[in-house]
């Protein structure tokens, strides 16, 4: 397929507001509807959405072995990472429990390094180690504000950073929708259970509410935006190259400050300010380094030129 980098550009543009929209109605919802039965929601509209689109398209869904655990344990994680970040948005402003987790790019570099045994140079080691001071900054006034609930944000990151890693392992072999939507099923099956087992007792976060009519209409709401930023993201790249669109998941940061701002009155402080520009400026490096590294002409390996092909 040729590209068409302005169409790409525009669909990243649609998650980076998409993306924070989300977080927006699950900070909404955050204090009335119980974590268990958000992502119940969330993972059955998903499941809900792709399931008839897998089958309008004939894509690919089936899975067996090794690439079917690999997507049971990428479920697991991308249930714990949702859940994590709807706790932190109870506690955190909006634009800082989503820059607090844009250390995950750091994180994926370094778990990269060790566990994938890809090579990273200094120059990007400085720049995960400035990124992630930007990150301390951040959450230095949430957490004196909040306490622990401060550090959710860094344990979404790193959930994420392993999710992705897990993605990577089966990206090549699995049609992403039809990912997706198996991994939307997968949650369903693994959520309702323990809904069906804790939904009566006081204060789980599995206890089940009966919604309103309002409260529904956001639960869909939550279900059909996560579902739409994925699908955004999902076709931007098959439009542009993910070296043109990776500086512009930054947008979503300042996105978040606005609808932050808008619907809650929120604004980060001076400090945590400072930290997003420089959690930013860190990250907008290491995509521009990826990039010029890209256009080099190949060279033949060596132990300190090898590198992964994600990268």
């Amino acid at each position: 397929m040729m590209d068409r980098p302005l169409l790409g550009i525009g669909l990243m543009l649609g998650f980076c507001v998409v993306a924070p929209m989300g977080d927006a109605v699950a900070k909404l919802l955050g204090g009335v509807v119980p974590i268990g039965e958000l992502l119940l929601v969330r993972f059955g509209v998903q499941a809900l959405v792709l399931i008839p689109l897998i089958a309008m398209t004939g894509r690919p869904w089936r899975m067996r072995g090794r690439v079917l655990r690999l997507t049971f344990l990428r479920t697991i994680l991308h249930a714990f990472g949702i859940a994590m970040m709807f706790t932190a948005l109870i506690y955190l402003p909006l634009a800082d429990a989503v820059a607090i987790a844009f250390v995950m790019p750091f994180l994926m570099m370094i778990l990269g390094h060790y566990v994938l045994d890809e090579e990273i140079g200094w120059r990007r080691m400085v720049a995960c180690a400035v990124g992630f001071i930007g990150t301390l900054l951040v959450v230095q006034p949430s957490f004196q504000e909040v306490g622990w609930p401060a550090l959710l944000p860094l344990g979404v990151a790193l959930n994420f950073a392993c999710f992705m890693l897990v993605t990577r392992q089966i990206a090549k072999e699995v049609d992403p929708i039809g990912l997706q939507a198996v991994s939307g099923v997968m949650a369903v099956a693994m959520i309702t259970p323990a809904l069906l087992l804790f939904g009566g007792s006081s204060g789980s976060a599995f206890t089940w509410v009966s919604p309103s009519m309002n409260t529904w209409a956001l639960l869909l709401g939550i279900g059909l935006l996560g579902t739409l930023a994925h699908l955004l993201m999902t076709w931007s790249l098959r439009y542009a190259p993910s070296a043109t669109l990776a500086p512009m998941q930054y947008l979503e940061i300042p996105f978040a400050t606005l609808i932050g701002w808008l619907i809650f009155s929120d604004l980060p402080n001076a400090l945590a300010s400072v930290g997003i520009l420089i959690t930013m400026a860190a990250g907008l490096y290491i995509v521009v380094r990826e990039r010029n590294l890209s256009r080099l002409p190949p060279t033949p390996p060596g132990p300190a030129q090898i590198r992964s092909a994600a990268e």
